[in-house]
């Protein structure tokens, strides 16, 4: 399964910067607002230190890790649901995605411009998150009043999804996303199609600045409200300093795991941002691996044999028949399969079985 994070944050708080980190892929990264004139996107390795450990353990020809797709989404401003800025336009490109990456500038630098002057994190976050709420409750409304006349008629269908709609709607008008309101399954389903912005799950990246003023590193009150607000709002963030990370994508990988710990500080780096996704969006990995080839597969937690294998291809869930199946580890430390095997490590799987993180499967078909 393909995973798109888009990256959003005001103008200048480092989202192109930290996007050509993640992609070495070179986007526009100037220090004026709306230099992101459409959004780029760049195909990224998921870092996974067993995948190379089991290519090794096969000799494969080829490695394949999983992907993260992310999507460098131009600044938004106060006013971007009613069209300022670069507007609905942008708002659009966020509906397209799983999830997303807010880029939030926690560092004072009187030479880095701010839109709105100095630094608020608190500000920053409110000004993106009431924006979204606000669009999707045009998105709502607009809704509401598209199927007014099925509801008149009585029609089950529409009066389900009014319902469901009025449900969230209050919420939205008060600020508050739609995933603060306690959905029913169905009620998920009916709203899916909307593509509504404030369900996506959020992760916060707290961009600072090595050796520069930093608001964590300052015990400042500004960074003590984010605390309050992430705790409040169950909310997953990471510290990344994207100038350092940019650096370091630009080094040989010798150079790079040689000054990466000393760069990066307190940064947790952006293989914290891509685990962060993932536990998110309740996402896990499983492993094939052989001569060929040793590849990592992504799938929804929980999922089983033959669902995981429709990652691969849409035959394994229906001609499914069982699964051999050994973590990862256990694998490695038999020495090989036919030992695996012989000690009865290797288990055969059937059609009930819930695929773990770090499995390693082969699909009978």
């Amino acid at each position: 399964m393909s995973l798109k994070i888009g990256i959003v944050g005001l103008p200048n708080v480092g989202k192109s910067t930290l996007f050509n980190a993640l992609t070495k892929k070179s986007v526009p990264a100037e220090n004026y607002p709306f230099c992101t004139i459409d959004p780029s996107v760049g195909v990224v390795p998921v870092p996974d230190d067993r995948l190379q450990k089991l290519t090794e353990f096969s000799k494969s020809l080829k490695t394949i890790p999983a992907v993260v797709e992310f999507v460098d989404i131009a600044g938004l401003v106060k006013g971007a649901s009613e069209g300022e800025g670069l507007g609905n336009k942008f708002l659009s490109h966020i509906r397209e995605v799983d999830a997303v990456a807010q880029v939030v500038r926690i560092f004072e630098d009187e030479n880095i411009i701010h839109m709105d002057g100095g630094i608020d994190p608190m500000r920053d976050i409110s000004i993106i998150n009431i924006e979204l709420m606000l669009a999707d409750l045009q998105t709502v409304e607009k809704r509401l009043a598209g199927i007014n006349k099925e509801v008149r008629a009585g029609k089950k269908e529409a009066l389900t999804e009014n319902a469901t709609l009025l449900k969230i709607k209050p919420a939205l008008a008060d600020g508050k996303p739609t995933s603060s309101v306690n959905l029913e399954d169905e009620e998920a389903d009916i709203l899916r199609g909307l593509h509504l912005m404030t369900v996506k799950p959020t992760i916060y990246v707290l961009n600072k600045k090595t050796g520069g003023k930093n608001l964590d590193e300052m015990n400042d009150g500004r960074f003590q409200k984010l605390l309050v607000f992430f705790k409040e709002n169950n909310s997953g963030y990471v510290f990344i300093d994207a100038s350092i990370e940019q650096d370091l994508s630009n080094m040989p990988p010798e150079e790079r795991e040689l000054f990466e710990a000393e760069l990066r500080g307190k940064g947790q780096g952006i293989g914290e941002l891509i685990k962060k996704g993932y536990e998110i969006l309740n996402l896990i990995t499983y492993f094939t691996t052989g001569e060929d080839e040793t590849r990592a597969w992504t799938i929804t937690k929980d999922s089983t044999a033959p669902v995981a294998g429709t990652a691969i291809h849409t035959d394994f869930r229906d001609k499914f028949i069982r699964a051999e199946v050994i973590a990862w580890d256990t694998l490695l430390s038999a020495g090989s399969y036919a030992a695996a095997r012989e000690k009865g490590l290797l288990r055969t799987e059937g059609k009930e079985y819930m695929v773990k993180d770090g499995d390693v499967v082969e699909f009978k078909i």
